[in-house]
């Protein structure tokens, strides 16, 4: 990552917005392209309200598996709405400015629905340890108290460890040429560069997060899907494996889903700094949608 040292005797400057792009190099085809991404969320938006009413009308559904199947649709909800005005208002009304608070405020959302969504994939895949390991006391191990308070610690959790971001990027001294950033939203790294400042705390801390939530939360997954691989050979017959491992598998899928385009994100911009544009937003903009 690029360090940016402050210059001497230079003003502090904080810009008053910062300017988004769409798809670099295609901003004459903006009407065009919005329309698959108009369809993806249209598609997030409704697939996931459909989730939380289906669980929500149907009482044979009241169960652990479920209501964290409602909590990351809800995240996964609060990751779209997060994206989506700024996303379509450059591609419909090619309106590019943020105010600098407004674009902080989003970063902090939508990190913080991501760090969310990898605590309850690694809450699901507890369930789902579980669920096969001893699935006659399941109801009794994960109640509803119980899951209450796991949920309640993910969302305090990740509002925590977020809270410092935004207010570490505000006291840093921004670039007057450098104002634009390289998504059709706020992105943590994005803003950080930005900086005409030093901003090692800043990485540090953002590191910090990173290896405090998502790769420890990967970790414990893997781990999670040794003990159920474990317990799942000792059943009696392979019919049984298959039986037990397909309750997994739309789990398994997600996590997939999520993981790669984070991983896909953190890539592009530690590694890809003489990639084309084009590529960072291509990989950036899926990655922001309910999966």
């Amino acid at each position: 990552m690029l360090l940016y040292q402050s210059q001497e005797n230079s003003s502090f400057f904080q810009p008053s917005a910062f300017l988004l792009i769409g798809i670099p190099g295609l901003e004459a085809m903006h009407g065009w392209i919005s329309i698959p991404f108009c369809s993806m969320y249209t598609l997030a938006l409704t697939g996931n309200c459909l989730i939380l009413l289906a669980v929500r009308k149907t009482p044979s559904l009241y169960q652990p598996m479920y209501y964290f199947l409602s909590m990351l649709s809800l995240t996964d909800l609060g990751l779209t709405l997060c994206t989506l005005p700024t996303t379509m208002a450059v591609l419909w009304f090619d309106y590019h400015h943020i105010a600098f608070n407004a674009c902080l405020v989003q970063m902090f959302f939508l990190h913080s629905f991501s760090v969310v969504e990898s605590s309850v994939l690694l809450a699901m895949s507890f369930d789902h340890f579980v669920a096969i390991s001893n699935p006659l006391h399941c109801a009794s191990v994960l109640t509803n108290s119980v899951i209450v308070r796991v949920e309640m610690a993910i969302v305090t959790g990740a509002t925590v460890s977020l809270f410092p971001v935004p207010f570490l990027l505000k006291r840093l001294n921004f670039c007057p040429e450098k104002i634009q950033l390289s998504h059709s939203f706020c992105f943590h790294a994005d803003m950080m560069r930005r900086a005409c400042a030093d901003i090692t705390v800043t990485i540090l801390y953002g590191l910090y997060v990173v290896l405090s939530t998502a790769v420890v939360d990967s970790l414990l997954i893997v781990f999670s899907y040794g003990l159920i691989l474990h317990t799942v050979m000792g059943l009696a017959s392979p019919k049984e494996w298959a039986r037990a491992l397909n309750t997994c598998a739309s789990h398994i899928l997600a996590v997939l889903v999520f993981y790669i385009a984070v991983i896909g994100v953190s890539i592009i911009h530690c590694f890809g700094g003489h990639a084309p544009p084009i590529v960072s937003s291509t990989v950036s903009s899926p990655s922001t949608l309910g999966k």
